[in-house]
């Protein structure tokens, strides 16, 4: 257990919450979503999931699209390189930490 502070330094507390794992992970299997979609899918509020989004647009790890479909707004979210690659960063981190502390 002494190499545990050694796995959560590449922790990425961008990650943490549930939220963001879960908006990552649709993200990372989907090519872009729209917010309705994300909304449902992770059983979130309006303003808590705006909040996570805006979060991660911050940190360059989506990007947002905005349109009009017929005549309604449209908001679509894409996870960019740098996303992908924090987020299989972060989740190889999760797995080291499982994996090296795992009782023989």
């Amino acid at each position: 257990m002494e190499h545990v502070k050694d796995y959560l330094k590449d922790i990425n507390k961008d990650f943490e919450s549930r939220a963001r794992l879960g908006i990552m992970s649709v993200l990372m299997v989907e090519d872009g979503v729209d917010f309705t979609f994300l909304k449902e899918t992770l059983q979130l509020t309006d303003g808590n999931l705006a909040s996570h989004l805006r979060a991660l647009e911050g940190a360059d790890y989506l990007r947002v699209e905005k349109q009009f479909v017929g005549r309604k707004p449209n908001t679509r979210y894409i996870a960019t390189p740098e996303g992908r690659d924090a987020f299989q960063s972060h989740l190889a981190a999760l797995e080291r930490l499982i994996l090296g502390n795992k009782p023989d």
